[in-house]
């Protein structure tokens, strides 16, 4: 696109922002270099990316880069054979190190089997380096110094200064503490020269022998190696050469095992860059509280929803609804100064701008954006002193190559056209700029004070008349961007409010043309009527919102009846179907009684064989009959208690089912309770309560005990890693409830690192509730700062 249109909608500021996000040297230069894309599929691509940190995010998880700056020149430097020093080592060991870590994290959530789009793809183009990886930790540190361990020379040379330091110290800490302890200065050792030595005070300079290496700005201390220790620096000196010599080999040789890897860690320098740069968007958004938008398809206009600027405070900005349809492609916005105009252009340009960089916009979810080949603005003052143009020059310039350039594929954006010159004339040229405009099809939204353009708008088949909103009572703009409405004249009513004799105001109107009033009051009309259609609208949407509540509340109660009823006909089943049993069986044995006493005596009884198989049979028949299903006593329980349950109100006594404790209701909130145990209020469930049948009598200085011995089997950790930060929270509080039944003294929560959200909201928490007195991190073996210990008050 053309480079002035960044520097006109300030894109700019949007790079460095997005810049402040990043970690890594190469992320950042991304960010201060991002321009947008014209591909659709390439946009959609970026966007994915960002969607699939978005989702990380969502899980508690965060890509592992740490700060890294960019070791390209180092990387040079090995190409044509130099050796690397110890910081410039320590670099490329924190790539190699950030690269095996960013490969372990994805490989883990692919075990973990998460859901990405993008990132995937960029993490496979890692090169495994992790040979060459742990011999750079093995010998280089952090900060480029050489581990003790690199080699066993080193190890050696070191043993041996370590020593030799030590001894020479024992030798002259004597001396400080001997009866020449009055010669010194300072009872100290110092160094100088790299060698062990003494403060002397002048007139004793001859007390020790040895050198003076240096001595203080007024002359009057010299720091004097002794005679004593003479051979012994000497020795360490010769250790300490041998040390540097050492370390140079060192560093020659993991320069040469680095060398033939050049390519490869450029690239993962590269990718990790890449994921550097595509978390940074997210986080970005985040900062800004910018949502996806959608790329429109190929008949499908600008749809943006409560759209706001991003660079200004989202607190201070008023949201507009922006969008063309197919049945117009131009909006000319008319309203008073300082009502808003200008930023809307400019929200629309830059959000476009951001869209097409991959990056999420500050407007509402499902808004919609086009893919634009050149976005165009004319907006400020286009005055030029070096080129001798006046304001309406300069504007004109720039509208000419405007014109040249646009097409069916172009966005422009044009802020009081035709200004700065004689107004019918200009007026003149803006209806044919922009019927020109109209012929190449391309996207337009312009900002004027002429009446004609509203006429224009009106009459033109591809135009609408639009608006900045403007309170008449309060003499100020509303900001609001009112679409389908032009903006009509206000300075009368102005004028008139802030005082101006009405016969004044009568006198000016009359100076008007006639079909300017006729157009101020059709667009007085148009107001009120849109208005009344808002009052409407939101009257309507209200009723909408409360029927579907309604409905969704009628279904949820439908579906627990239902499962209800089936638990208990399942359950009345059960029972009714074992009472049949135990029948049968008893019957079954009074029969065989008959039948034989009938065989023992057959000719005194009268009855037949049928008529006992009839007898058995109707008995077997009784299962599931609705007649014992009546009688059942489980589901006759069942129903009283349900009924019951409908019928809790405040002081019933009932009993906890999940914590097995007998408690009073205090008040209901939504569909739970909120029930008094002993010294403890919880919010409980009404499906977990049972109405207790008879209420205790009330007895004097009588306490009601809470049980404990369900609350015993409460463990006393709780891991909430992975879990959504709200519903961590009402885990966390209700686990801390738990507990202090149970009797625990103290209790752990494990919240993990992360990106520190979860932890902070549980000590949050923690500190917070009443009956916590400390809390601290685990100690490292139990999970560090990826946990953290309460304990509770006695």
């Amino acid at each position: 696109m053309n480079h002035k249109i960044y520097q006109t909608l300030e894109f700019e500021k949007i790079q460095q922002q997005l810049a402040k996000e990043t970690r890594t040297e190469i992320g950042k230069i991304q960010a201060l270099n991002l321009i947008p894309s014209s591909k659709a599929a390439e946009i959609e691509q970026q966007l994915q990316s960002v969607d699939d940190v978005k989702h990380l995010f969502e899980l508690d998880k965060r890509i592992p880069i740490s700060q890294l700056i960019n070791v390209k020149p180092y990387l040079k430097r090995l190409d044509i054979g130099a050796d690397l020093n110890g910081k410039e080592l320590a670099a490329i060991s924190r790539v190699l190190r950030a690269t095996g870590e960013v490969s372990s994290f994805f490989n883990k959530l692919r075990e973990e089997q998460v859901a990405l789009q993008q990132l995937y793809t960029i993490a496979e183009e890692f090169i495994d380096l992790r040979d060459l990886m742990r011999k750079m930790q093995n010998a280089i540190a952090e900060d480029g110094t050489v581990h003790d361990n690199a080699s066993a020379t080193l190890h050696g040379l070191r043993q041996g200064i370590k020593r030799e330091e030590a001894g020479i110290r024992v030798k002259l800490d004597q001396i400080i503490r001997s009866n020449k302890a009055a010669y010194l200065s300072e009872a100290i050792i110092t160094i100088r020269n790299n060698r062990f030595v003494i403060p002397v005070k002048q007139e004793y300079r001859n007390a020790f022998g040895g050198v003076v290496h240096d001595q203080s700005s007024s002359g009057q201390t010299l720091y004097i190696e002794p005679q004593t220790v003479l051979d012994a620096n000497n020795h360490l000196r010769s250790l300490q050469v041998q040390e540097d010599e050492e370390i140079r080999r060192i560093f020659q040789e993991l320069s040469a095992e680095l060398a033939p890897y050049t390519n490869e860690i450029a690239e993962n320098n590269q990718r990790l860059g890449d994921l550097d740069f595509i978390q940074a968007k997210f986080f970005f958004a985040r900062e800004i509280g910018a949502n996806r938008p959608i790329l429109a398809k190929e008949s499908e206009r600008i749809n943006l929803k409560e759209a706001r600027h991003p660079l200004i405070d989202r607190k201070l900005v008023v949201a507009n609804d922006i969008h063309f349809n197919e049945d117009y492609n131009m909006i000319v916005i008319t309203g008073p100064n300082t009502g808003g105009k200008t930023i809307t252009l400019k929200t629309v340009g830059l959000l476009q701008l951001m869209a097409q960089s991959g990056l999420y916009i500050t407007a509402k979810v499902d808004s919609r954006v086009e893919i634009f080949n050149e976005i165009f603005a004319d907006i400020g003052d286009e005055q030029s002193i070096e080129q001798s143009l006046s304001t309406f020059s300069g504007h004109m310039t720039n509208i000419i190559r405007i014109v040249k350039e646009a097409d069916d594929h172009s966005l422009v954006l044009i802020d009081e056209l035709g200004s700065g010159t004689d107004p019918q004339e200009g007026a003149a040229i803006a209806i044919a700029v922009l019927n020109r405009f109209a012929f190449l099809n391309a996207r337009v939204i312009a900002t004027t004070h002429y009446p004609e353009l509203k006429t224009f708008a009106y009459e033109h088949p591809g135009a609408i008349n639009a608006s900045m909103e403007f309170n008449e009572i309060t003499l100020e703009p509303t900001y609001q961007l009112l679409i389908g409405i032009p903006g009509r004249s206000n300075a009368f009513d102005i004028s008139q409010r802030l005082g101006l004799p009405v016969e004044m105001v009568d006198e000016a109107r009359s100076y008007i043309q006639e079909d300017s009033q006729n157009l101020n009051e059709m667009l007085l009309d148009l107001e009120a009527q849109r208005h009344k259609y808002e009052d409407l609208s939101a009257e309507a949407a209200k009723d909408l919102v409360d029927a579907e509540n309604l409905l969704n509340d009628l279904k949820k109660a439908q579906a627990s009846l239902e499962a209800d009823k089936q638990t208990y006909m399942n359950r009345a089943r059960k029972e009714a179907n074992q009472l049949v049993e135990e029948t049968k069986a008893k019957a079954d044995a009074i029969l065989a009684e008959i039948r034989e006493w009938q065989m023992n005596h057959p000719t005194k009884g009268n009855i037949k064989e049928h008529e006992m198989i009839d007898r058995q049979s109707a008995l077997t028949n009784l299962t599931q009959e609705e007649s014992q299903l009546k009688k059942n006593k489980v589901l006759q329980k069942a129903k009283k208690n349900k009924a019951r349950k409908a019928n809790l109100a405040p002081g019933d006594e009932v009993n906890v089912l999940t914590y097995g404790q007998r408690g009073t209701l205090v008040e209901k909130r939504d569909k739970d309770w909120v029930v008094q145990m002993g010294m403890l209020k919880m919010e409980v469930a009404e499906k977990d309560l049972s109405l207790v049948d008879e209420k205790p009598k009330k007895e004097k200085n009588h306490r009601v005990g809470i049980k404990a011995s369900k609350a015993k089997s409460v463990n006393t950790s709780l891991d909430l890693r992975g879990e959504r930060y709200e519903e961590a929270m009402i885990r966390l509080s209700h686990f801390i409830d738990s507990a202090l039944l149970a009797g625990h003294s103290q209790i752990t929560i494990i919240h993990g690192h992360g990106t520190g959200a979860l932890r902070q909201g549980v000590q949050k928490a923690l500190k917070n509730h009443p009956r916590i007195e400390t809390f601290e991190f685990a100690p490292y073996n139990m999970g560090g700062n990826g946990a953290t210990i309460a304990k509770f008050k006695g």
